[in-house]
């Protein structure tokens, strides 16, 4: 790779950007498809799918990951787990609505996966962490390593797969009776600690990490809450309060950022505010003189994988809309202005050398040593972006195609780019592809796979909640 190449194409990135602006941006994040090219999108959306039934095993899950560096037939690997199975759900229903397969094999497909997921082994209603794909046993030996895993119940994982099995539901009614048995038991009160106003440590009102349930009771809790209100387990909390069995000021007990004089990646600002009996510290972080609503690590599939499915911009147009489009603006304004990669999109991936880690850009994220970028692109970042900044989200993919050959016509894009090397990943995570066909397929046929959380608990309770949501940004 051409080490002037890259450092051209960023100093007129860069000055694209200084150029623009967020003024204009909003402009165009605001003008749904300008400048995008729907043939390319289906042909990218196309590839992507190819690679979710590559992965998908005769039982009809998707696995966790697949190599496709060789030019024949890539092997799936052997594990699997809820948000996998999830991502393999609600990507068929996606392909099926785009016209790239037909609803007949949509039922087929959905079919065969909804059977398996009857079948799995479950604990207090809920689905354990990982599975044997091709035989559907809970793993007790991690598959690459020998090393032994100890059966756990994620709570965001759960909410994964729930978020693909209502997409399934909703687009299948001949499997609807069928799929609306399968979470009937998984109530999420499962996984919350109530709320003490005299000990709110001992009693924050949020949701556990998850259980090991080989312990007596409801099993071994993680040591920690997901206390963080614009990261994934979001989602999680959602259906518990659209489902009824979460209270809904569960949502106002999460940290918008944590309050001022906790250790966190910077003082915020802001002001505390009382809604529905509750007193919220409703701060913000600033990054390059713009507020935000911080994420956890400052990743970009924390604050924009659950707006895929649940409408928050359009909820919340001043809060949610507000935060998630500066969001998006300080990961490309990282990128491009105060790293000049030339490129941007940091969020979780595989490293291109092999293994797994989280990116980001510390500075929007709240733990102190939150994630760092380190010259990583993951192209699903650009994905989540799709919705809401559709121009600069495909000039970037476009780049990294250009440059780096990160997209593969048979299996979709790679699943990350050091472009400070030119190293590509050899494989494909379901996940990430999972957020690329929900992020195309919420583009090229806006509410597709948002339709189940429209209705029901989702608008009569957590539309409500977002409604007053008042961010200080």
């Amino acid at each position: 790779m051409n080490r002037r190449r890259f450092l051209t194409a960023a100093t007129a990135s860069a000055a694209a950007v200084g150029a623009t602006g967020p003024s204009a941006f909003a402009a165009t994040a605001s003008g749904a498809r300008t400048g995008s090219d729907t043939a390319l999108l289906r042909t990218w959306f196309e590839a992507t799918y190819r690679s979710i039934t590559a992965m998908t095993t005769e039982l009809g899950l998707a696995v966790d990951k697949i190599d496709v560096s060789g030019s024949g037939t890539p092997v799936p690997s052997p594990q699997t787990s809820p948000t996998n199975i999830g991502c393999g759900l609600w990507s068929t229903v996606a392909a099926a609505g785009l016209g790239v397969i037909s609803g007949s094999l949509m039922h087929e497909r959905l079919g065969r996966a909804v059977a398996t997921v009857e079948r799995l082994e479950r604990a207090h209603g809920f689905w354990f962490n990982w599975y044997d794909a091709h035989d559907g046993s809970v793993l007790t030996t991690w598959p690459e390593s020998g090393d032994a895993v100890r059966p756990f119940l994620s709570t965001v994982d759960n909410a994964w797969l729930v978020t693909g099995l209502r997409i399934a539901a909703d687009a299948d009614p001949a499997l609807r009776p069928r799929i609306a048995r399968l979470p009937a038991g998984a109530d999420w009160s499962y996984f919350y600690t109530p709320y003490d106003a005299a000990d709110p440590v001992a009693g924050p009102g949020q949701l556990l990490g998850g259980y090991w349930p080989d312990k007596p009771g409801k099993g071994e809790p993680t040591g920690f809450h997901y206390g963080a209100l614009n990261t994934e387990p979001r989602m999680a909390s959602y259906h518990g309060m659209a489902d009824g069995t979460l209270p809904t000021d569960h949502y106002w007990h999460l940290f918008r950022t944590l309050l001022p004089g906790m250790g966190q990646e910077q003082e915020p600002e802001g002001g505390y505010v009382t809604v529905d009996g509750v007193r919220v510290w409703q701060g913000h972080y600033t990054y390059r003189g713009r507020k935000l609503v911080p994420t956890w690590g400052g990743s970009m599939f924390e604050a924009l994988m659950v707006p895929l499915f649940v409408p928050e911009p359009e909820w919340s147009p001043h809060s949610w809309g507000t935060t998630h489009r500066r969001y998006i603006r300080s990961q490309i304004e990282h990128g491009l202005i105060e790293e000049r990669y030339g490129y941007w999109g940091f969020s979780p991936a595989s490293i291109p050398e092999g293994g797994y880690r989280e990116y980001g850009v510390d500075a929007i994220g709240m733990q102190e040593d939150g994630y760092n970028s380190l010259g990583v692109v993951t192209p699903h970042a650009s994905f989540l972006a799709l919705p809401l900044a559709p121009d600069e989200a495909v000039a970037n993919l476009r780049g990294l195609d250009r440059d780096f050959g990160a997209f593969d016509d048979r299996y979709g894009f790679r699943d990350s780019v050091d472009v400070t090397t030119g190293r590509v990943s050899d494989v494909v995570l379901a996940l990430d592809q999972g957020m690329i066909t929900a992020a195309l397929a919420q583009h090229l046929s806006p509410g597709l796979l948002q339709r189940p959380f429209r209705t029901g608990g989702f608008r009569s309770r957590v539309r409500p909640l977002l409604g007053k949501e008042r961010f200080s940004v």
